[in-house]
């Protein structure tokens, strides 16, 4: 039987994922299917405009990041975009929780599959600690372009 190899833990070791702070996650979903959302794009008089227009799925995944703020108390989204086959997200905990960040994306991803009733997510989930405003602002202004930023995607 072969052998199955163990996941690189990508978290700080003995950081707490708990504590107050901004996280930029990014959630995607299972073989980068592009299941969320669709991108279209129209001409206008100031260039090109983009949207991203939702599924099924995405509306189900719209839904439950915006009831985050009714499940923790001390949780906020600040910005965040739904992509076809990913989200990216500014996750706020303005005070020290009981709950880590993974135990949040877990828990997330658990209502979304319920919900569906399968699975559309990858095992993992990308994490950035946020660590002064000028980060915060520019990956603010990433989560905003990244709907006008789709035929860039290198998975696409």
């Amino acid at each position: 039987m072969k052998e199955l190899t163990s996941r690189k833990d990508i978290r700080l070791k003995e950081y707490d994922y708990s504590q107050e702070g901004y996280y930029f996650i990014t959630i995607c979903t299972k073989n980068r299917e592009c299941i969320l959302s669709k991108i279209t794009c129209k001409n206008n008089c100031r260039g090109v405009h983009c949207t991203s227009v939702l599924t099924l799925e995405g509306y189900i995944v719209d839904k439950y990041i915006n009831s985050m703020k009714n499940i923790y108390s001390n949780v906020l989204i600040d910005e965040y975009v739904v992509m076809p086959n990913h989200v990216h997200l500014i996750l706020i905990i303005d005070k020290k929780i009981d709950n880590t960040i993974s135990k949040i994306i877990q828990q997330f991803k658990g209502i979304v599959t319920k919900e569906l009733k399968k699975s559309i997510w990858q095992k993992s989930f990308y994490e950035h600690i946020i660590r002064n405003e000028k980060e915060y602002l520019k990956i603010k202004e990433y989560i905003i372009n990244n709907i006008a930023n789709w035929d860039k995607d290198r998975y696409y």
